[in-house]
């Protein structure tokens, strides 16, 4: 039996069988169809499971363009933006 791919394999085979620029219009095409997958599920026209599955197909790509971005400069932006975060939470005005 064929051993499956690890994340980073599939990412470099994507970005080389389709390009980059083929690669953001599929993270538009996707966080789209998110968007309307949590518009009906807020209006119980779909199922959990619907929106799990728009979710995961946001995640695969967050994945895949954090590996091309750079996951070091992703990882520093998360950090930065998750502590501005904990200082609107702490702020007893909730700004």
């Amino acid at each position: 039996m064929e051993e499956p791919m690890d994340r980073n394999h599939i990412y470099r085979a994507a970005l080389e069988k389709w390009g980059d620029k083929a690669q953001y219009e599929q993270m538009v095409e996707e966080c789209a169809e998110l968007i309307a997958a949590l518009k009906h599920y807020e209006r119980g026209k779909i199922e959990r499971s619907d929106l799990v599955a728009e979710l995961a197909d946001v995640t695969l790509m967050v994945g895949q363009l954090t590996w091309m971005l750079g996951p070091d400069e992703v990882a520093a932006a998360i950090d930065a933006k998750l502590a501005k975060l904990g200082e609107l939470l702490i702020d007893p005005n909730g700004r």
